[in-house]
């Protein structure tokens, strides 16, 4: 394994509308490897820090050094009636088990022996990390019954909008953020505000407003949040974790919020089939659509990069497995050409350095292994791509699925 110099490198800015990097501007294609920072808490080392060695190594291989990981988890316990990411760092209300990061200082340490570059986002707007429902159920705004049981996407928005008017919710927020950006790795001794190996913080995962009444002070939120974490640490790009329109429902606010002299670049994210761009029974009929659209969605997020004068990043974007299969010896044909209508958007951005900076798919599985006959993700599972909440195997991309990193390789390769 060839090993770079970590004093070599230097941190990751941005001049105009790119990324620099050692003083030359910097394109990436990367992966959400969100679980990577809980592999080095395994007690079993081959699933555990053997693992998470042979997925960088593999990911390295590909080309692939950019990674989008998951800090911590706040709470425990059922939530909207999935199982969520154990074992979590804020256990309770303002208590925290600094033990519970050792994983991620794992993976910090080892990401920088390879050359990584870490995205680390610091809390999520999705339950299946806690986030923003478990701090409004720690300070009375939903109930705890209420919290872990089901319920529907009306309620959701209207708990979830909530946070954003909720004061001590953010301030308990912010407390984890201090402790985290302040925090000095276990493993080598560095503090993570000097740790060139990490690319930038990441508010949270997707931020949503989810109600227009709460546009404001979701703008303010994000403004405040982004302001603390440069006070904290002036070295490290801060960048918000939003979808992109879809998100707020207004490019107008998108706008907004990553104007702030704070927000470093923009970030974007691209679901077709949540969001109704093709019918999962009907994949191979809905296919030109969702790549018509996920290129037109590329392509007006690209012009307010411009205007702005900051980088983008499209850091979420999946596809499921043929036939929306969750078997992972299934074949992933339409996936693999989704993959290609973004990569050659990027590459051809790369080509004229212009703003579209980094693609980031959704998400790597590594090596493991769904359980037979079961779909959604119980505690001693293997993690994987694919979230607690969501199919075992429906969009990870596996180290077996050899057509997608061929389709990889040929856009992330040196040139």
């Amino acid at each position: 394994m060839l090993v770079f110099s970590a004093k070599a490198q230097k941190f990751v800015s941005v001049k105009n509308h790119q990324f620099v990097q050692n003083g030359n501007p910097y394109y990436f294609v990367g992966t959400n490897f969100w679980y990577a920072s809980y592999l080095g808490l395994e007690k079993n080392p081959e699933r555990g820090i053997e693992r998470l060695r042979k997925e960088l190594d593999f990911l390295k291989s590909q080309n692939v050094t950019n990674i989008r990981v998951l800090v911590g988890v706040e709470g425990s316990g059922k939530i909207n009636g999935n199982n969520r990411v154990e074992p979590p760092y804020q256990y309770e209300k303002g208590k925290f088990k600094d033990e519970n990061l050792n994983g991620l200082d794992i993976l910090m340490d080892e990401a920088g022996k390879r050359n990584f570059k870490v995205v680390l986002f610091l809390s999520n707007n999705w339950e299946w990390s806690g986030g923003w429902l478990q701090y409004l159920n720690w300070n009375g705004k939903i109930d705890t019954e209420t919290l872990q049981k089901p319920f529907n996407w009306d309620d959701w928005r209207d708990y979830t909008s909530r946070f954003y008017s909720c004061e001590e919710c953010q301030n308990q927020y912010f407390d984890q953020v201090k402790r985290i950006i302040t925090r000095k790795n276990s493993v080598n001794g560095k503090k993570y505000t000097k740790d060139k190996t990490l690319m930038a913080w990441e508010i949270a995962n997707e931020p949503r407003p989810m109600r227009p009444a709460a546009n404001e002070n979701y703008k303010k939120f994000l403004a405040k949040s982004s302001a603390l974490i440069k006070s904290l640490d002036r070295n490290h790009l801060v960048t918000t974790g939003s979808e992109g329109e879809m998100g707020t429902e207004s490019m107008e606010l998108f706008k907004q919020t990553h104007q702030d002299k704070n927000i470093g670049y923009l970030t974007i994210h691209i679901w077709p089939k949540n969001w109704g761009w093709f019918e999962k029974d009907k994949m191979e009929e809905g296919f030109e659509n969702a790549k018509h659209k996920t290129v037109d969605y590329i392509e007006k997020h690209i012009k307010i990069a411009d205007e702005l004068g900051k980088p983008l990043v499209l850091e979420e974007f999946g596809f499921p497995r043929d036939h929306h299969s969750f078997d992972i010896n299934s074949t992933t044909k339409l996936r693999d050409e989704y993959f290609e209508s973004a990569l050659k958007l990027w590459q051809n951005s790369k080509k004229e350095k212009e703003s579209f900076a980094g693609v980031v798919f959704w998400a790597f599985g590594g090596f493991a292994k769904p359980q037979p006959n079961q779909v959604f993700w119980k505690k001693g599972d293997d993690y994987m791509g694919d979230p607690p909440m969501e199919e075992q195997g429906l969009n990870s991309v596996f180290v077996t699925d050899k057509s997608t990193w061929e389709t990889i390789r040929k856009y992330s390769k040196p040139k």
